[in-house]
């Protein structure tokens, strides 16, 4: 069982990396990816955790792939740019990690300013700090959560609908990368840059035509919004331009105490040998 999408808390996902090691581990599987939104923070820990249960058990528990979610806009579309396998100490790598996490924390500056405007909430900047893990991508998961916690809607769900959609008078978007840098950034730091739940994009095919002038490798076929009809259609589209295949959940944790997606949709083991000689391809290219 492979999952290769999940979020934790160093982003916009409820799990620590150690709580999602020992949940992949009680479900038997055989390798996840960690692939929090413009951080990879979670890596060292989810390693320190798998090394210390690899010593209890005498072998190695479970395979975790390096993993990061780049979050883009582009031409009026949220693009969001998958990378594996890559050089995490890569500078140009942890350069772009830094300027999307300060566009981050810019953007809720901003929406803090326009929620002290246009409502008598209340809400400080440190209300949603404070739900962030430190050194974690803040984002308008923690900004919808704190508005729910100072009482200004039911919950966070009313939160998103009434202040953070982008539709919202507060909402304020946020400066990115492009989709055409990640997706350069990453193959560039070794890694394989894949496209993450196209089924979210109506320019998919179109776009990933284009992101493969700048290195992409890769579609996310299996995701748990896709139907098998479009894990299909994914699937042989990727085989058509020479691409590889990835899927996970796209897990963010848990709710009301109830294990959410975690290895829930099916992933199959092939994918990893894919990524694995999509690697030794690119190392052997950047020779």
């Amino acid at each position: 069982m492979l999952d290769l999408h999940i979020h934790s808390k160093y982003s916009d996902g409820n799990l620590s990396p150690e709580d999602i090691v020992d949940a992949a581990i009680e479900l038997g599987m055989t390798a996840i990816s960690i692939s929090d939104h413009d951080n990879v923070l979670s890596y060292q820990y989810a390693n320190a955790h798998i090394d210390m249960k690899s010593q209890e058990a005498g072998k190695k528990v479970l395979e975790i792939i390096p993993g990061v979610e780049i979050n883009t806009l582009w031409n009026g579309h949220e693009i969001h740019i998958l990378g594996y396998l890559m050089d995490i100490s890569s500078k140009p790598f942890l350069d772009l990690l830094l300027y999307q996490q300060h566009a981050r924390a810019e953007q809720t500056v901003q929406i803090v300013e326009k929620l002290r405007k246009l409502t008598n909430m209340g809400i400080k900047l440190e209300d949603i700090t404070s739900l962030v893990a430190e050194g974690g991508s803040i984002g308008r998961p923690h900004i919808a959560r704190a508005i729910s916690n100072a009482g200004g809607t039911r919950n966070i769900i009313e939160a998103y609908n009434k202040y953070i959609n982008d539709n919202a008078p507060t909402y304020v978007k946020r400066k990115t990368v492009s989709p055409h840098d990640a997706v350069e950034i990453i193959y560039e730091a070794g890694g394989i840059p894949v496209i993450a739940h196209p089924c979210d994009l109506v320019i998919a095919e179109e776009l990933i035509k284009d992101l493969m002038n700048y290195g992409l490798r890769g579609i996310e076929a299996y995701h748990r919004k896709h139907s098998p009809a479009m894990v299909e259609y994914y699937s042989t589209m990727a085989e058509h331009y020479g691409l590889v295949v990835t899927g996970g959940s796209d897990c963010h944790g848990t709710k009301v105490g109830k294990q959410l997606f975690l290895g829930k949709n099916f992933v199959p083991d092939w994918i990893l040998e894919g990524l694995r000689k999509e690697k030794s391809r690119i190392e052997i290219a950047s020779c």
